[in-house]
């Protein structure tokens, strides 16, 4: 590229908007290719949609009624290869569906099952089983009401820190992370591209629009049409403390036709979820009422305990930007996505990402840079993310017992429950956090419930890290046990560490203390 129309000054190859799960996954998988890459994120890393999903890479089993068979496809054999390169994040769960008389009949559901043990390629996962709840241990929270039971496989994952290890896997690779940059102005500029954000001005030869719900807005403010429609739909989920002693999910029905899940989450709760609104742009991304009142009233209907509004201890919600197909419920538009390039006569290439969900974010990311090859040289290297695994996903899928074992040996003074954590949010990571540490006094203060100074230093300068909110609900989900007392103690410090930073002059590119963003 160039000639006379070349801008001046450092120019990256590539800039990604957007650091939810796809627009890391396409910054990770385009700096591996060698590219020259800049992600810009307008918060923090996942702080969307990205951390508001239902924490499932699966196929969709839902998804087989609206004949989605590609999709389902897809998205299934994507679930053993994420599963593969990030065994610390992703683990498999059995999941039970009860047959409830008078909804969907039995024959369609072992029919849906059976395609979806069979279309997708899977090799470790345990296939379906048919099951007597009542001499089965997911059958024993349930009302008598429910005799048997279908129990497939499908997989868990911590989506805020799938999306945090590809953009630390992405700056590994060499890409600058910029976080809290929102793109005020988007606009060509001779060959390339000018990008202006409260950081600075960015120069970049082609642009990936990675927006979710902000696609067309972003769109809009580079001039820039498309074909292509959205439909954003808000999804809500509650937390409850634990309804049961087991290690099952469960894929529940309801009368109105739609399926929601119950999920063992944090060792010490359960999530529900999850609804599906038609969201409109300005409307709080909160769950109403109505919708606590609906999945309450759903997970009553099976369980014997029942649920009300008042055992919730937190509820989520997300946009989900989704294609806009014409469907008619929510719940019926497609999961599926689009990518579209501009046109090679309108100058340089602008990619903008429509629809997608988390299980088949590396698939998309994949598509999304051999799409932007043909325009782009830099990224003429293969493909490669399916073989590599992420930060800490170094260890086969059913290794996690022996780090978690090897961690209590070298570092007895951690409780059972932090070093299950541990090993599920860092893999073979934990090791770097914790160092030569041999007591608990010596990872520096600790702010309650495991976590410790040393981890969260290494939140601060590997993951982006700011806030209390950042490192309690997306970097973990400690939330769910800090007190406000306790949220405010790890503010404080955070707000300490940054003035010292800013005062010493080592604060980071990003803002954040002592911040990696290379």
């Amino acid at each position: 590229m160039g000639g006379q129309n070349e801008m001046a000054g450092p120019v990256f190859d590539l800039a990604v908007i957007g650091g939810g799960v796809n627009g890391c996954g396409i910054a990770r998988d385009s700096a591996g290719r060698g590219a020259k890459v800049l992600l810009l994120e307008a918060g923090d890393l996942a702080r969307g949609t990205s951390s508001a999903s239902t924490k499932l890479i699966h196929g969709g089993l839902r998804y087989l009624e609206h004949y989605e068979f590609a999709l389902v496809r897809e998205s299934l054999t994507e679930r053993e290869t994420l599963w593969a390169i990030a065994p610390h994040l992703i683990w498999p769960l059995r999941f039970v569906l009860p047959y409830a008389q008078g909804l969907r009949p039995r024959w369609l559901l072992r029919l849906g099952l059976f395609l979806y043990d069979h279309i997708g390629g899977r090799k470790k996962l345990p296939a379906t089983q048919t099951v007597q709840l009542a001499n089965h241990p997911a059958g024993v929270p349930l009302k008598p009401d429910f005799s048997t039971g279908f129990v497939y496989s499908d997989c868990w994952v911590d989506d805020a820190r799938l999306v945090a290890l590809n953009a630390r896997d992405a700056a590994d690779r060499g890409a600058e992370v910029r976080t809290r940059c929102p793109v005020t102005a988007l606009a060509r500029d001779g060959d390339g591209w000018r990008i202006t954000t409260p950081q600075g001005v960015f120069r970049a030869w082609a642009v990936v629009n990675a927006a979710g719900p902000a696609v067309l807005d972003l769109l809009g403010r580079a001039g820039e049409k498309t074909a292509y429609g959205m439909r954003l739909v808000r999804g809500s989920h509650i937390v409850v403390r634990k309804l049961y002693d087991h290690s099952f999910a469960y894929f529940f029905q309801l009368a109105d036709g739609r399926i929601f899940f119950a999920i063992p989450y944090e060792q010490d709760f359960t999530l529900i979820g999850t609804t599906d609104r038609d969201h409109q742009p300005g409307d709080r991304i909160e769950a109403s009422a109505e919708e606590i009142a609906y999945l309450c009233e759903g997970a009553s209907g099976y369980f014997k305990q029942p649920i009300t509004p008042a055992d919730v201890v937190w509820t989520y919600s997300g946009v989900r930007p989704l294609l806009a197909d014409g469907s008619g419920k929510p719940e019926a538009a497609t999961r599926g996505y689009k990518l579209d390039l501009s046109p090679s006569a309108e100058g340089a290439p602008l990619l903008s990402v429509f629809g997608g969900k988390i299980t088949t974010y590396r698939h998309l990311a994949q598509e999304a840079v051999e799409l932007m090859a043909t325009r782009l040289p830099a990224l003429s290297g293969p493909a490669w993310t399916a073989g590599k695994a992420l930060p800490g996903g170094d260890f086969a899928t059913d290794g996690a017992a022996g780090l978690t074992a090897a961690l209590t040996k070298h570092y007895p003074f951690l409780e059972p429950a932090w070093t299950v954590r541990l090993v599920r949010a860092y893999g073979t990571d934990a090791p770097t956090i914790l160092g030569d540490a041999k007591t608990l006094a010596e990872c520096g203060e600790h702010f309650g419930h495991g976590l410790t100074e040393r981890e969260v230093r290494h939140m601060v300068a590997r993951e982006w890290a700011q806030t209390a909110e950042d490192v309690l609900w997306r970097r973990s989900k400690l939330g769910l046990r800090f007190s406000a007392d306790e949220a405010a103690g790890l503010e404080q410090w955070l707000i300490r560490q940054h003035n010292s930073a800013l005062a010493s002059g080592s604060l980071g590119a990003t803002g954040a203390v002592g911040a990696n963003a290379a």
